[in-house]
């Protein structure tokens, strides 16, 4: 720990990081730095460095898929050919939808641009079933908004104002390289900001979102029709599916389904096709000219408060990294990721698993066949850590004629995907399917799966390192890993089964105990100062609650540890949360984010546990204080 004025029994975060924020510096093309943004960093530099040997032939690799991802790769490098082409490859698609007159010829053509995720009236899409986590289900929603979310719509919403007015300069921009006339053009933009306000009246908020569980709601077919005409959904699933086309559809926003009329008619449909083609056009300008790359990230560099766009390589990178994400992870950990290591945290997770299973024992607002139901639920986690053992054959299938210009190989890319997606609802789901890649910096709990995964690139310092003491990993990796598992039981986790399905399993008044905790969770957040703001504990509750379990879990294995730290610990914990960001992206995350800001995810899981106040000798007189009233300790 850096020498520093603020003690750290005041301000465990700012003892722990003051001096290393002090000097960090933001690279230019990304929004922050500290903790998981800098392995990232240095994961992606690995990478890259790997990217460039393989486009110039000093390295190749024996994963067959990844001879496809570095093609892609050199013709995202290929500036001079986009350069040359200008807009000229996105005018085929551009065309397509300009042709599309009325709402039969927009049905006809929608089985083929679904797939391309194409902006419907409506959005799509095939997930597990959360009732039946052996199938999979045909999902509907409203479409995306451009504001990050509906609240920004908000009158007194001087912020949504600015980014919608800086979103319309940017698109009036782009638009002027289309054969469209100014009178089009402006036309156009009009229509689509018009068409985006109606909808942002219509679909769920980021708060609203954040309870998924509440996604669950099965309509017929028949009634999803009634609701969504003119828009032909019902001939849209017969021209995918053809006699199995699904009976029943899970709505995920129901108000934006029942309310559709309100945003999509024959009469709104000018405005749908004129928002659709200025969607399409934004979103195709990161695979054109470098001069329109650049404008098409505009909105995107103001909300976050980016300063640069990343270079080119790091673009091409990127570009690949996403489209071939499974196969590059396992390379990544194949080639970086020791089995010792591996061997190594796969315990330490068998350990918090059982540790778990022993708290819930002793858990004292649950009756023991709450308690059995919670303990089978932990016994049944399925751990998924560093890369997957095989790559799936969705990978195998995304090839492309090298010859294409970089935009229809990303059209014929995503055509690919968008179709395996589609198929998957005639299929059982296959638990075996990784929702992250080797490389990526995270980790995840997946309720539908009862699973957790946890990535090679996480692995390593400050979050773990064989190098570090037992109690310093469990601050770190350790306690993600109680996070992930704690996200089981949180508010939205414990609506599933060990199974993944939707499923009260709680006895009535064990579940009204678990409320009262989590209104308690809610309550401890809510309204806290940050940066002009307020923290929102309803938004950030599910975290919250799996912070404070992990915290909780990996304590308890402290205590049995031949050499317990808990300073160490605590110190710790308070590194992998360090983020130094710029201001417009903490407001963007503030609004938005189900996570609560670092700083106070470092500083307050802590103070609702004895051993921070044992470790530091932490009083009433002290910053990091609470009151024994007031901690909350749920699982």
């Amino acid at each position: 720990m850096s020498e520093t004025t603020v003690r750290i029994q005041d301000d465990l975060y700012e003892a722990v990081n003051g001096e290393w924020l002090k000097t960090a510096v933001i690279p230019d093309d990304r929004p922050a730095t500290g903790g998981i943004a800098v392995l990232d960093q240095e994961v992606e530099k690995t990478m890259m460095a790997d990217f460039r040997a393989f486009a110039a032939g000093e390295k190749t690799s024996d994963i067959p898929e990844m001879h496809y991802a570095v093609a892609l790769y050199k013709k995202v490098l290929d500036k001079e050919r986009r350069n040359r082409e200008g807009i000229g490859p996105a005018l085929p698609l551009l065309d397509r939808i300009r042709a599309i007159k009325t709402v039969e010829e927009l049905n006809a053509a929608a089985p083929e641009l679904l797939p391309l995720d194409f902006d419907l009236p409506l959005r799509m899409g095939v997930e597990a079933d959360m009732q039946d986590a052996t199938k999979h289900s045909f999902i509907v929603l409203g479409p995306d908004i451009i504001l990050p979310d509906t609240s920004y719509y908000a009158e007194d919403n001087e912020s949504g104002r600015q980014l919608l007015a800086l979103y319309a300069d940017m698109a009036s921009k782009v638009l002027a390289f289309t054969p469209l006339s100014g009178e089009e053009q402006k036309r156009y933009l009009e229509d689509a900001l018009a068409f985006d306000a109606l909808v942002a009246k219509k679909v769920k908020s980021q708060l609203e979102w954040s309870e998924y569980y509440k996604c669950h709601n099965p309509m017929s077919a028949d009634e999803v029709a009634e609701l969504a005409a003119p828009f032909d959904i019902k001939g849209l699933l017969r021209a995918l599916y053809g006699e199995k086309a699904p009976e029943t559809l899970i709505v995920y926003d129901p108000r934006a389904v029942r309310e559709m009329k309100d945003y999509f008619s024959r009469e709104t449909l000018p405005l749908y096709l004129h928002w659709a083609y200025v969607k399409t056009l934004l979103r195709a300008t990161p695979y054109l000219s470098e001069e329109l790359a650049a404008l098409g990230r505009t909105y995107r560099r103001a909300l976050t408060g980016v300063a640069a766009d990343p270079s080119l390589e790091k673009q091409a990178y990127q570009t690949a990294s996403s489209l071939y994400a499974e196969p590059i992870g396992v390379y990544y950990g194949r080639t970086y990721f020791g089995e010792e290591a591996k061997k190594d945290v796969v315990e330490m997770v068998r350990r918090i698993i059982e540790t778990y299973k022993l708290r819930m024992r002793k858990n004292s607002f649950l009756a023991e066949e709450t308690k059995e139901q919670a303990i089978r639920k932990l016994s049944t986690i399925e751990i998924k850590m560093g890369y997957p053992d095989e790559i799936k054959e969705i990978w195998s299938k995304q090839i492309f004629d090298e010859s294409e210009s970089l935009l229809p190989v990303m059209l014929r890319l995503l055509e690919i995907r968008g179709r395996d997606a589609l198929e998957k609802l005639l299929k059982p789901v296959d638990r075996t399917e990784w929702l992250m890649p080797g490389h990526m910096v995270n980790a995840c709990y997946n309720p539908s799966a009862n699973d957790i995964t946890f990535p090679a690139a996480i692995l390593q310092k400050p979050f773990y390192s064989l190098e570090q003491s037992a109690s310093e990993n469990l601050g770190g990796i350790g306690a993600v890993i109680g996070h992930e598992i704690s996200h089981a039981f949180d508010n939205n986790g414990a609506n599933f089964d060990e199974n993944g399905n939707l499923k009260n399993w709680w006895k009535e008044e064990d579940f009204a105990a678990f409320r009262k905790l989590t209104e308690n969770m809610i309550e401890q957040f809510d309204g806290i100062e940050f940066h002009g703001g307020k923290v929102s504990g309803e938004l950030t509750v599910s975290e919250n609650i799996a912070d404070n379990g992990g915290m909780g879990v990996t304590l308890e294995i402290v205590h049995g540890l031949p050499d317990p730290d808990f300073r160490g610990y605590f110190i710790n914990w308070a590194r992998v949360w360090c983020r130094k960001a710029k201001e417009e992206y903490i407001q963007l995350l503030l609004k938005n984010d189900v996570h609560s800001p670092a700083v106070l995810r470092a500083n307050m899981p802590p103070r609702n546990f004895p051993e921070w106040y044992e470790a530091f000798s932490v009083t009433e007189t002290d910053g990091m204080y609470l009151p024994p009233e007031k901690r909350i300790s749920i699982w």
